[in-house]
């Protein structure tokens, strides 16, 4: 990607710059990108949306395995979102989670029920103590949006289908409605708001 000297102001890179900085980084498996600090180069023009969708300077981006290549090295930090190098950063927007879980298989009964979520780039994520489940309730409509961590604070916001299937497997547990895997009970809602029928 293109360096900034001192003084200057920074050069933006294009998705070619980035791509191939990324792939310069990679090694078998996902690049430890929790321990590449480098100071933030800019802002770059890339928005993944609530689907899942990746756009760069407006236009979607079609190449699914450049978006998975991007995907591998983005970092979290606070509620900012990055794309990082061992020497560059550069900020992105995320409208709501950067993955979208768009599948599950659930394993066993009970407490020993094991949740694995696939999320729309290939990731997997096998709910449990590492890698919870979390609902968020709209103050409003009271809409539920649920997420499974991916990876080190990337999240995947389970979508409506996923998680329709997921109220099916639900159990009631002290008080709570909500789901079993690897031995975590993940609430969903007080046991007294679920309609018996």
């Amino acid at each position: 990607m293109a360096k900034v000297m001192s003084g200057q102001s920074p050069v933006i890179p294009s998705a070619s710059d980035i791509e191939a900085a990324a792939k310069a980084s990679q090694a078998k498996g996902l690049p430890p990108v929790d321990t590449w600090n480098p100071p933030l180069s800019g802002k770059i023009d890339i928005r993944i949306a609530r689907d899942g969708t990746w756009y760069h300077e407006g236009t979607r981006m079609t190449r699914p395995g450049l978006v998975r290549l991007f995907s591998t090295i983005l970092k979290r930090e606070g509620d900012a979102y990055f794309l990082v190098t061992p020497v560059e950063k550069w900020q992105i927007e995320v409208e709501d989670a950067p993955f979208v879980a768009v599948d599950f298989t659930a394993t066993g009964e009970g407490e020993m029920q094991v949740l694995r979520f696939t999320t729309n780039l290939g990731d997997t994520a096998v709910a449990g103590e590492t890698l919870p489940l979390r609902i968020v309730r709209d103050y409003e409509t009271d809409e539920p949006s649920p997420y499974i961590m991916v990876r080190s604070g990337l999240e995947a916001l389970i979508d409506r289908k996923s998680f329709y299937r997921l109220v099916d497997l639900g159990a009631h547990h002290e008080g709570w409605f909500g789901v079993w895997s690897q031995n975590c009970f993940f609430p969903i809602a007080p046991s007294d708001t679920i309609d018996p029928d």
